[in-house]
C-alpha cells in the first residue's frame, strides 16, 4: 500500500509520524512510504535518512495526498489539510473529535475513513495515547513550575523549595491518576512539592501509592475543592476515552485558588476539565482567568519533537500494518473500535 506522512502544520508542532527506522519497518512489508520534504526536520530528521532507506520525497502536501491511500499523521487535520483530503482516504492520527464538531462535519462529509490513535485499545489500555499522555505529565510540571516564577508575574514560588523545614515547598494537585498524571505526580514529588492526587478509581490510585507513597491519594471530589486555596498548581490530567471530559473544576472552584497560581490542563484536547480552559498553542500558551494563570495548550509533547516522535514511531508500524489488511474493517476489532468516521458516518462506539 502507498503510505502517505504528511508534515504537521498545526502551530509549534515539530512531531513526525513516523521516523526513518518507523519506515523501514512497513517497507519490510512492501509498502511504499512517502514523505513530506522537511516533515521529520524539527523531530531531527533530515530527508536525506528517508531517502536512504527507499521512502519517497514528496515536495508538496498536494502531491502526497493524491499518491497516498492511507495517511499517518500526528495531529487532527486543520484547513490546510483538509483540502487534500478524499473519501478514498484512510487517516490515522490523534483526532479528539468529541471536542471538535467541526471538524467531526468536515470528515463526514469528506466521506473518508478517520482512525484515531487515542481510540485504539487493546486490553483497557490506550496504547498510542500512553506515551504521549507520559511525556504530556512531565511537561506539566516542567512548564507549571517554570510560570510559578515571578518574571511571569506570578507568586515568585520555587516549586520543591529548598531542604530547609521552614521554606514552603509549594503543592500540587492533580486531577486524574493515568499515564499523565502518574508521570506529574512522580515528577513534582521527586522535586520536592507536596503532592495530592484524585482520581474516582480505587485501583489508579493503589497503583500510585505502590510506585511512590509519599504522594497523598484522593478519592472524594471534595477532598479537591477543600485543597484549592493552598494550591499552588493545579494538574488537569481526566480523561474519559472518546468523550468529551466533563468540567470537574468549575469557575466558581477557580476563585479559591489563589491569584498567582497556576493552572495547567493537559485535557484540553478532549475539552478540558476545568471550566475557564480553552485551547491554547506555544505561540500564546497562557491566559489569565480570576487571577490564575491558565496553560492550555492542546499539544503539549509538540515541544519535545524528538523524545515524542520516537515513541510514536516505535509503536505505530505494527497498527498501520493492520490498516493495510484488505478485510481490516470486518476482521480486525481492534481496529474497528478505533474508527471514529467512516462512509459519511461517525462510527465510534462510546
Amino acid at each position: 500500500m502507498k503510505i502517505g506522512i504528511p508534515k504537521e502544520t498545526k502551530v509549534s508542532e515539530g512531531r513526525v509520524a513516523l521516523t526513518p527506522d518507523g519506515c523501514l519497518d512497513l517497507i519490510h512489508n512492501k509498502h511504499q512510504i512517502y514523505i513530506q520534504h522537511s516533515a521529520g526536520k524539527l523531530s531531527g530528521f533530515d530527508d536525506i535518512e528517508y531517502e536512504k532507506i527507499g521512502v519517497t520525497i514528496c515536495q508538496s502536501a498536494k502531491d502526497l495526498y493524491e499518491v497516498c491511500e492511507l495517511i499517518v499523521k500526528v495531529k487532527e487535520p486543520i484547513e490546510e489539510d483538509l483540502q487534500f483530503l478524499t473519501a478514498q482516504h484512510t487517516l490515522f492520527c490523534f483526532l479528539h473529535l468529541a471536542a471538535n464538531i467541526t471538524l467531526t462535519k468536515s470528515l463526514v462529509e469528506i466521506g473518508l475513513t478517520a482512525v484515531a490513535f487515542e481510540s485504539v485499545k487493546v486490553g483497557g489500555r490506550l496504547p498510542i495515547l500512553k506515551p504521549m499522555s507520559q511525556i504530556a505529565g512531565k511537561l506539566a510540571i516542567q512548564i507549571g513550575t517554570t510560570l510559578l516564577h515571578q518574571p511571569h508575574g506570578r507568586s515568585g514560588l520555587l516549586l520543591g523549595g529548598l531542604d530547609d523545614s521552614f521554606i514552603d515547598n509549594g503543592q500540587v494537585l492533580i486531577l486524574g491518576a493515568g499515564a499523565a498524571g502518574t508521570q506529574a505526580a512522580v515528577l513534582a514529588d521527586n522535586m520536592g512539592a507536596n503532592v495530592f492526587i484524585f482520581d474516582k478509581s480505587a485501583e489508579a490510585l493503589l497503583a500510585i501509592s505502590k510506585i511512590n507513597n509519599k504522594i497523598q491519594t484522593l478519592q472524594k471530589a471534595e477532598e479537591c475543592y477543600a485543597l484549592l486555596p493552598s494550591t499552588d498548581l493545579l494538574v488537569g490530567a481526566i480523561l474519559v476515552p472518546n468523550k468529551k471530559t466533563p468540567h470537574f473544576i468549575s469557575r466558581a472552584h477557580l476563585k479559591n485558588m489563589r491569584a498567582g497560581s497556576v493552572v495547567v490542563d493537559i485535557s484540553v484536547d478532549q475539552g478540558g476539565c476545568i471550566e475557564t480552559s480553552r485551547p491554547t498553542t506555544y505561540k500564546n500558551p497562557t491566559f489569565v482567568e480570576e487571577g490564575v494563570i491558565h496553560f492550555c495548550v492542546s499539544n503539549m509533547p509538540g515541544a519535545v519533537p524528538r523524545t515524542a516522535s520516537q515513541a510514536l514511531s516505535s509503536i505505530l508500524p505494527a497498527y498501520v500494518n493492520r490498516l493495510t489488511q484488505r478485510d481490516w474493517y470486518t476482521s480486525d476489532t481492534v481496529m474497528q473500535s478505533a474508527t471514529n468516521v467512516r462512509g459519511g458516518h461517525v462510527v465510534i462506539k462510546e
